[in-house]
């Protein structure tokens, strides 16, 4: 997979913050294991000092606030553990849904395998949801988490029995476009592919407060995979 030159992918960019349009599959930090291209090497080799102020999951696109100094990353760093920060989310889940800013109130712990799940015990989670679109079998939705637990979007839309279409980890089935164009013809001996190879979500928006106090907000356009997801949807409805 050929990946993009990182100055393609700025959003935003002043003296102390680069927000950029993270693409999926490249994950934000180091992974446990290997040496695999990742944000923050892209980002440094851009501006030596960055530091990635949060992060995506590796399928997520979206949002990404970078810090380019020191003050800047603890100035941001605080604005998250305060909850100060606000973050926008769009999912295509399945099933045909109604929510008018519901509140899912669910605690979550991680367990050892990259995994996480709901839990009593856990860490407080809240997210809220509002439908964006519904289409035949699928609902476009807006996810604004006020915490910020590991697959905290994903699980509470499991909860809510709208997974999220290609999050085979938690309840969602991949999406294939024979399921809603009728006339759709596979070359023979051809196997069809999900029509997004992963789970579709993306972080379309960002706010938070510059150094001197100037609120800022980002918006992050849907990727290539993502958008035409929503276009066919749409169409085909």
């Amino acid at each position: 997979m050929k990946h993009p030159d990182f100055q393609d992918l700025i959003l935003f960019e002043d003296e102390d913050y680069i927000v950029i349009n993270k693409p999926p599959y490249l994950a934000t930090l180091d992974e446990r294991i290997g040496t695999a291209p990742n944000i923050l090497r892209m980002a440094r080799q851009y501006h030596d000092d960055v530091q990635a102020c949060h992060r995506l999951d590796k399928e997520t696109s979206g949002a990404l606030a970078l810090a380019k100094n020191p003050e800047a990353y603890r100035h941001l760093s605080m604005q998250f553990e305060n909850r100060e920060v606000s973050k926008l989310y769009h999912a295509v889940a399945w099933g045909i849904h109604q929510f008018d800013n519901q509140l899912v109130d669910r605690s979550i712990e991680t367990t050892s395998k990259g995994k996480a799940r709901l839990a009593y015990k856990g860490k407080p989670a809240e997210t809220y949801f509002t439908t964006l679109e519904t289409y035949t079998r699928h609902t476009l939705v807006q996810c604004v988490p006020v915490t910020g637990r590991m697959h905290q979007i994903r699980l509470h839309l499991m909860y809510l029995q709208a997974p999220i279409v290609g999050d085979t980890l938690y309840g969602g089935e991949d999406f294939y476009l024979s399921s809603i164009k009728k006339k759709f013809n596979m070359k023979e001996g051809e196997e069809e592919q999900p029509f997004i190879k992963r789970f579709a979500l993306h972080a379309a928006k960002l706010s938070f407060a510059k150094l001197n106090g100037e609120p800022i907000t980002v918006e992050a356009p849907y990727p290539k995979d993502f958008r035409v997801l929503v276009e066919n949807l749409r169409q085909y409805k």
